[in-house]
């Protein structure tokens, strides 16, 4: 099995966590319910309009690019509150609930179309720009009548905002948009009823429009962030082929069970987990593992849901369906992540809830000063104005998008975040500690030199010696056997094959008795070792390698040194954290000889040999003195407690469910170099949350002083609706420089 195969093996063993969670974070509130109730949903339905219907199911709210939608059916057996929104839940405030990007969309676009001739007709406007519009019986009532209608259908989707934010007791955004358009609505009406002298219908509709144009951007890029559910959800074909007989039939994807046999045409994809009954292709496992190259897949190979078959046809047992597959594990964890908070998060939290009594205490003071300096009209208008401006819309998307674009990024490049500040620690770390068998190496012991005596060739040495351990089940023999595979070396047949315990094995080929085994063997058959071998085997067994001989009658024909193989992308991987700044050790229950030699061949600072099991989380915390903050990679069960003891646990991808449990951070490919992904994809994530928090925080430090009228003596006065389009600026800012990180390289070239 090569090192795809296992992978797929054990992401079709993965055990995730069902979490049941409630959290508010900045521009959106996710509840993860349980588990993802269902990856796909029937055509024709209420939700018809799902095309392929593809989706992930978070709580009742199904995450689409073009709309946050109802998905009742699935949950409502198990879940108490099923058949409600968002909103309907006190515990989760969300100002987006029950909303789509749609929704946003079409008022914006309608309210802009009413907008054009309120500005039109309003007096002021024609007054600066010197032009006079169409009069005609009641034009004059077009900005009044006009402007009404698109506070009513533009701006009643923040008042019930607020709304459900007061009756939280959580006021935020969406009651500092509504203040600020029914003050400048209130102003407006009693402008028509000549309370006051001043124009500024056009103002009120060009506020709201603005607004809603701001909201629509602003959930359309928390969509795009979360476009990698959205492209795992669209991995799955829509129907399977099951086999019935000696025919085919084709049903939707609800309808396949365990133990089902489907058939996979050449460019078809996976329709779920399963075992390989009969064929063989190459499979694109580049959606799921990030790996680039397709992996042969052949009977008795695991393959995964979602992968694509190529250059050959395959008949698939299903081991799993539904919210059992891995990949449905995959975006279970990616959902959970995009909804955990983060430290940075917390803080932007805190900000936004401050500053909206800001805003309020701003607006007031605005409000009496100008209201008793005699400026009534403008009083209500600048009041308006800081209210909007103030509105903590961009620090309020600071923090989600870059957690949300993060953790699809990472999900891309085969590296799942089950814990968020597991991630955010990383940028912070230390030193990274590997654990070695299956880590550093391969796991599997394998031959990795060949010394042949005189007057034997390598390729007859391996092919006698593979001869006689083909008929031998020792992780050793096994090794030679795929090395003879590997150079493609004649086969040969044996006879009289015998295992000799605690030597070797021995069989008669091409009419000699052929052994194999250890230095033991050379002892009791009394065979002496040429010069040129003999220095070879001693600087093998100076390596810690395992060296075996081959005799034949009464000579010596070679020697083989195998040992664990080290992964080629080992040593690539420490010389990248070394660049980063990071220490490298290596934990190992092998003996030291064996350690030295593997740290000294991949450049590891510190090693740690010798090591029990049940030793090895203390060994994590003596490397955690002094204060370092510290990483565990490993993949084995014995590695569990050592993950969970180190600041962050990593688990490569092939390890155990028990290892995947204890770990923050899983590595879907088995790939050391991914940890130095990790790292860079953190101090990436983290540097954008710092940059977006100081943007909105000084915006605001800026914005609310100009926008009460501060240099109004210096000819400076800020309308609502430029007030509204710096907000909406800020938001775009924040959101366009959180997608910079899209940009960041996870993978080296040589990936």
């Amino acid at each position: 099995m090569n090192k795809l195969d296992a992978e797929s093996v054990e992401l079709d063993r993965i055990e995730f966590r069902r979490v049941k969670r409630e959290t508010v974070r900045g521009s959106e509130a996710l509840r993860i319910e349980n588990t993802v109730p269902s990856l796909r949903r029937k055509r024709g339905g209420s939700d018809g309009n799902l095309g392929h219907g593809h989706g992930l199911c978070a709580g009742n709210w199904l995450l689409r690019p073009d709309r946050f939608m109802r998905h009742n059916e699935h949950t409502r057996a198990s879940d108490p509150h099923a058949g409600h929104t968002m909103s309907d839940m006190r515990g989760n405030h969300d100002r987006h609930a029950g909303h789509s990007v749609a929704m946003f969309r079409d008022k914006f676009w309608l309210s802009f179309a009413l907008t054009i001739p309120v500005v039109f007709w309003s007096t002021d406007v024609q007054h600066w720009l010197g032009y006079t519009a169409p009069s005609f019986p009641g034009s004059k009532f077009i900005p009044a009548i006009l402007g009404t209608i698109v506070f009513v259908y533009g701006g009643l989707v923040f008042i019930r905002g607020a709304w459900g934010e007061l009756s939280d007791r959580k006021p935020g955004m969406m009651t500092l948009i509504s203040l600020a358009i029914i003050v400048a609505f209130g102003t407006s009406v009693a402008a028509t009823f000549g309370l006051f002298e001043i124009d500024v219908w056009w103002e009120v509709a060009s506020l709201i429009t603005i607004m809603v144009l701001g909201h629509w951007l602003e959930m359309r890029a928390i969509s795009q962030a979360r476009g990698a559910l959205n492209a795992l959800a669209a991995l799955l074909p829509d129907t399977a082929e099951r086999i019935k007989g000696s025919d085919t039939e084709s049903v939707p994807l609800s309808e396949l069970r365990v133990g089902d046999i489907v058939l996979v045409r050449p460019g078809a994809r996976v329709p779920a987990d399963g075992i390989v009954a009969e064929g063989s292709a190459d499979v694109d496992e580049s959606m799921i593992t990030g790996e680039s190259k397709a992996v042969p897949k052949g009977m008795g190979a695991r393959v995964v849901a979602g992968t694509v078959a190529s250059g050959g046809s395959l008949r698939v047992s299903i081991t799993a369906v539904g919210d059992q597959t891995a990949l449905s594990g995959i975006m279970r964890l990616v959902a959970t992540a995009q909804a955990s908070g983060s430290r940075a998060q917390a803080l932007a939290d805190r900000a936004a809830a401050i500053l909206f009594y800001v805003a309020v205490a701003s607006g007031a003071i605005t409000f009496a000063h100008w209201w008793f300096a005699g400026d009534r009209e403008h009083a209500l208008i600048r009041t308006a104005t800081v209210l909007i401006i103030a509105c903590p819309h961009a620090l309020g998307l600071a923090i989600p998008l870059v957690i949300a674009i993060s953790t699809s990024l990472g999900a891309q490049n085969g590296l799942l975040v089950k814990d968020r500040l597991a991630l955010e620690r990383a940028r912070n770390l230390d030193t990274i500690i590997f654990d070695k068998t299956g880590t550093l190496t391969r796991g599997s012991p394998a031959v990795s030199e060949v010394a042949a005596a005189p007057g034997t060739t390598e390729d007859n040495l391996i092919a006698r010696t593979a001869a006689v351990e083909s008929n031998s089940e020792h992780p050793l023999a096994k090794a030679i056997v795929t090395e003879a595979k590997r150079r493609n070396v004649t086969q040969l047949s044996a006879t009289n094959f015998e295992a000799l315990a605690g030597r070797g094995a021995k069989a008669f080929v091409q009419g000699e008795t052929i052994v194999v085994g250890g230095p033991r063997l050379l002892t009791e058959a009394k065979v002496a070792v040429p010069p040129e071998v003999g220095k070879l085997t001693t600087a093998w067994a100076t390596d810690g390698k395992t060296v075996l001989y081959v005799v034949a009658q009464d000579r010596l024909l070679g020697a083989f040194a195998v040992e664990d193989e080290i992964r080629p992308e080992s040593s690539e991987a420490v010389a990248e954290l070394h660049r980063l700044g990071i220490q490298v050790a290596m934990i190992t229950g092998d003996s030291k000889t064996v350690a030295d030699s593997v740290a000294r061949r991949i450049g590891i600072d510190e090693v740690a040999a010798e090591v029990l099991p049940t030793d090895k989380a203390a060994a994590v915390k003596k490397f955690q003195m002094g204060g370092k903050k510290v990483a565990m990679v490993g993949d084995g069960v014995n590695d569990a407690p050592a993950l969970a003891t180190a600041d962050v646990g990593i688990a490569i991808g092939a390890g155990t469910d028990v290892a995947i449990e204890s770990a923050g951070i899983v590595l879907v490919r088995s790939d050391p170099r991914d940890v130095v992904g990790a790292i860079r994809l953190s101090r990436a994530a983290y540097r954008k949350m710092i940059q977006n928090l100081v943007w909105a925080t000084a915006y605001n430090l800026v914005a609310i002083p100009v926008a009460a009228g501060i240099l109004v003596h210096w000819g400076l006065d800020l309308p609502m609706s430029v007030g509204a389009v710096a907000m909406s600026l800020s938001t775009i800012i924040v959101a366009a420089n959180a997608q910079l990180l899209r940009r960041l390289k996870l993978q080296s070239e040589t990936h």
